[in-house]
């Protein structure tokens, strides 16, 4: 098997990069027509976006097996998911555009309707507050894009789309599936005059495939989006989302070995609930022919609550330490606001002026069980100097950031573009330890940096183009990576936080070549980059600190995706990355980055049998990759394997009534997303099994 996905990976990469050399091939008429906003945060034609943009349709989503954004992404996005959790509902998925492994949901920007829902911390985006029956399309933009979005847009951006046209949809559409999952949409969306109205619900619950994997979320949108005429229009949408979700602990020993329904005594019980509210509000106004202005604005207020039941577990061991917390909360809320200017003068080219403000503000506590308190109010070791019965930490971000895009035509054929942003961050934290010698400790710190690109496109013939690309992006330490976890001394190595100081942003230069083309029926989007990063901002397993780490880390590699329509009932697709993340100098230098897979496959197929009748399927592969942990312990250690993932599905439309049989995993194969290898004398080999098989049956009704 492992040599029959090499000889298929040298057959795909050999196909994008003929594709790159062949200019004489003729692009389909449609692919004009296709408008993003994620190049410069306004619409513009696709061809004129010098990046790696990939446009997941409405169309596409429908006729596919996902049942969650996650899974668009991984399946027809082709992007690296992983998760820990709730497979079954992707509640802590996390995706990795850039291969930056542990830290690449902090290196891909999220954004809906082009405003930023990334939290503040190291958490996962809320997926479970974008109704996906709303989506209009999304757009995947592969390389920084820190010019455009500033923090976090290092390894890549996905802007969910869901202001399209005015089409009512009134429909509802319910799944059940194994181990008692069931997921419930409603969408009902109606246009009166000029305004649009828009309210969606989900429910989603499953008990898990494992033990303590149940998990549950109920969400609420509402939206109202108004057409102002001449392409003016304002928009605000409101939302709230809750969800619970039991943690199970991982599975100890080389990923696929023991017991995948195991669970560690100390962590049953363990549960995570947050609540995500907040709203978004946008709006487009033509000054006049030459200057649009367009203002976004956003509040997000989140809650986290983790609670560990079995904290006492280490505590009873009677050495006198207290072990973990019981109870850990996390409340937190960001505020931003965004004015942009865009100015279009005919022969001289299109001017974009922006500037993004935002604050945040979290604070977190973390409470202990009464055997525990006794421990820590003995004093038995002296070690714990304080007294207390909690931790505590706060901290406030201020961002402020001014940024400016420039686009040139140099005739008929090239354009050159260019952009430049810097960001000023002003940090403040407090922390209070029951192990601080010196109690309440403050700090405040300022730093800045700046993105820019410069870039050449060429659209050489109708609809087909190549572009090369210069580019500098960033990434602010998320308010979390202030503190770490110190380890306690042994046989029980209990945890408590630490402050390990404001780290400096990393800065990644990112060169790429690319285009987009079609050859007979099939297109094409391929590109090849390469990266340095510096100041990276990285986790030590070891210490249970996190850094800037003094020595730069190197990556590049080849996307490419081509999708073909071999007749009008028949459309196949394919795609996929192949990638180096490595050490580039250091101690370490050569060693890969952990938790990167080299190689991303995707391949997918829809075949319409009548008119009413669909059937299709999606296969992913994913290369194996090192376990995650310091790079001083895995160099010489086993990596988790590679693993193959295929899902099917067919459909049936009756008038308004369609009903959908999948079958997620068909070859029941076993893997894992996530796994650690040994940073200490008290770890192990452990890691996070994936669902097995499972079946799923849809059925949804139109009301229209």
């Amino acid at each position: 098997m492992k040599q029959q996905f090499s000889k298929k990976k040298s057959v795909l990469l050999c196909g994008a990069l003929f594709s790159l050399s062949s200019p004489n091939i003729a692009f389909a008429q449609n692919s004009q027509s296709v408008v993003v906003v994620t190049g410069s945060r306004f619409q513009e034609n696709l061809n004129e976006v010098p990046a790696n943009v990939k446009v997941i349709t409405r169309d596409e989503i429908e006729n596919s097996s996902s049942n969650t954004i996650p899974q668009v992404l991984s399946q027809i996005g082709g992007l690296r998911v992983s998760g820990l959790n709730s497979s079954t509902l992707n509640l802590d998925a996390s995706v990795d555009m850039g291969g930056y492994g542990p830290t690449g949901n902090s290196t891909t920007a999220v954004l809906v309707d082009g405003i930023r829902i990334n939290p503040i911390d190291s958490g996962n985006v809320d997926w479970s507050t974008i109704p996906i029956d709303s989506i209009e399309r999304i757009e995947i933009l592969q390389g920084g894009a820190s010019v455009q979005y500033g923090n976090g847009a290092v390894g890549g951006v996905i802007n969910i789309i869901t202001n399209g046209g005015k089409k009512n949809i009134n429909q509802a559409s319910s799944t059940y599936g194994t181990w008692g999952t069931s997921i419930n949409n409603a969408i009902f969306r109606n246009t009166v005059d000029k305004t649009t109205y828009q309210l969606s619900a989900n429910t989603s619950n499953t008990n898990g495939w494992r033990p303590n994997t149940a998990a549950n979320a109920y969400s609420v949108d509402a939206k109202i989006l108004q057409d102002l005429g001449g392409g003016d229009r304002a928009y605000i949408d409101a939302y709230y989302g809750y969800t619970n979700s039991q943690l199970a602990s991982p599975v100890e020993g080389l990923a696929g070995s023991g017991n995948p329904l195991s669970v560690r005594p100390q962590n049953a019980g363990n549960n995570l609930t947050t609540n995500n509210l907040g709203f978004r509000q946008g709006l487009t106004k033509s000054l006049n022919e030459n200057f649009v202005a367009e203002l976004d604005t956003s509040y997000n207020n989140k809650t986290s609550f983790y609670y560990t039941p079995q904290a006492d577990y280490y505590a009873s061991a009677g050495d006198g330490q207290a072990g973990s917390a019981m109870n850990n909360k996390l409340q937190g809320w960001q505020l931003a606001v965004s004015p942009r200017l865009k100015s279009n003068f005919a022969g001289v080219g299109t001017t974009i002026i922006g500037y993004d403000f935002s604050k945040a503000n979290q604070s977190g506590s973390n409470s202990y069980s009464p055997l525990s308190q006794g421990i820590i109010q003995a004093n038995l070791y002296g070690t714990y100097y304080n007294n207390l019965t909690h931790d505590s930490q706060s901290a406030t971000q201020i961002n402020n950031s001014v940024y400016v895009m420039q686009k040139i035509p140099l005739g008929k054929i090239l354009e050159a573009s260019g952009g430049f942003r810097r960001q000023v961050q002003q940090a403040s934290t407090t922390n209070t330890s029951i192990s601080a010698a010196n109690g309440t400790v403050n700090n405040t710190q300022q730093y800045a940096a700046n993105a820019g690109d410069i870039a050449l496109n060429a659209n050489y013939a109708v609809g087909q183009r190549v572009y090369i690309k210069w580019n500098q992006s960033f990434r602010f330490p998320n308010i979390d990576e202030y503190w770490g976890f110190a380890y306690g001394p042994p046989p029980n190595y209990a945890t408590t936080t630490v402050f390990n100081g404001i780290l400096q942003p990393q800065t990644t230069q990112t060169y790429e070549i690319g285009g987009n083309w079609t050859l007979l029926n099939s297109k094409i989007t391929s590109s090849i980059f390469k990266s340095k990063t510096q100041n990276e901002i990285s986790y030590n397993p070891t210490t249970g600190y996190n850094y800037n780490s003094i020595y730069q880390t190197n990556r590049g590699g080849i996307l490419f995706d081509i999708s073909s329509n071999i007749t009008s009932s028949f459309n196949i697709g394919g795609g996929g990355k192949y990638q180096k993340s490595y050490y580039a100098n250091g101690p370490y230098a050569g060693n890969a980055m952990p938790v990167v897979p080299d190689t991303l496959l995707n391949a997918r197929a829809n075949y319409l049998i009548t008119p009413n009748w669909t059937f299709g399927g999606v296969v992913n592969y994913v290369s194996n990759q090192h376990y995650d942990t310091g790079p001083g312990y895995y160099s010489a250690s086993p990596v988790m394997p590679s693993y193959v993932i295929g899902d099917i599905f067919t459909s049936y439309k009756y008038e308004k009534i369609e009903a959908r049989f999948t079958v997620k995993n068909v070859g029941n194969a076993q893997y894992a997303t996530y796994g650690t290898a040994p940073s200490n004398v008290s770890s192990k080999y452990s890691y996070y099994p994936s669902e097995p098989r499972s079946v799923y049956v849809t059925l949804k009704y139109s009301f229209n």
